[in-house]
């Protein structure tokens, strides 16, 4: 039996300007991500979280708060672009061609437009991407591009870190 490393993401050196990343991890919106995001923000904007406000819309129902949209799809991105970040330098173009309404099911990707080395810390290197997130009908509800320190392999904290697996096997279970 050999024991298998999960995945620790990508190093600098594992990008190649024009890979896509089609990330794995869907999310379907609630009404509770909602409102609980805009407490957290003091986002007092009742179209969030008042849903007869929200009724005498044009829309007819809550719209998800724009900045819970972009933190979700930049989350839903870092098992792939930015797992073993030093960190974030810029989000930029960021746009919102189509509301997010509570129910639909965000899903994202990525593309890599660019990679440099940093010229101030050798361990490091700066990645450049554009993301995507759609909902359930494929359609664009933001996107936006953006650039991250990301540790060069042998640097970081895991580089370092000492290890805290048990050393015990794990037990034999028939299936």
């Amino acid at each position: 039996m050999t024991t298998k490393p999960g995945w620790t993401g990508r190093f600098f050196e594992d990008f190649e300007v024009g890979d896509v990343y089609e990330h794995v991890l869907g999310r379907t919106v609630t009404t509770t991500d909602n409102i609980w995001f805009t407490l957290l923000t003091q986002n007092t904007a009742p179209i969030h979280f008042d849903h007869e406000y929200a009724s005498h819309t044009e829309f007819g129902k809550p719209l998800m708060n724009s900045a819970f949209t972009l933190a979700l799809v930049t989350g839903q991105t870092v098992p792939d672009i930015s797992q073993n970040v030093f960190a974030n330098l810029a989000w930029d173009k960021i746009s919102l061609p189509r509301p997010v309404f509570e129910g639909d099911t965000l899903k994202s990707r990525s593309k890599v437009l660019g990679k440099r080395e940093s010229r101030s810390r050798p361990e490091i290197g700066i990645v450049h991407v554009y993301t995507e997130g759609y909902n359930q009908r494929a359609e664009v509800v933001v996107s936006f591009e953006r650039k991250v320190m990301v540790y060069r392999q042998g640097f970081g904290p895991r580089a370092t870190a000492p290890s805290t697996v048990p050393t015990t096997p794990l037990p034999e279970v028939q299936a």
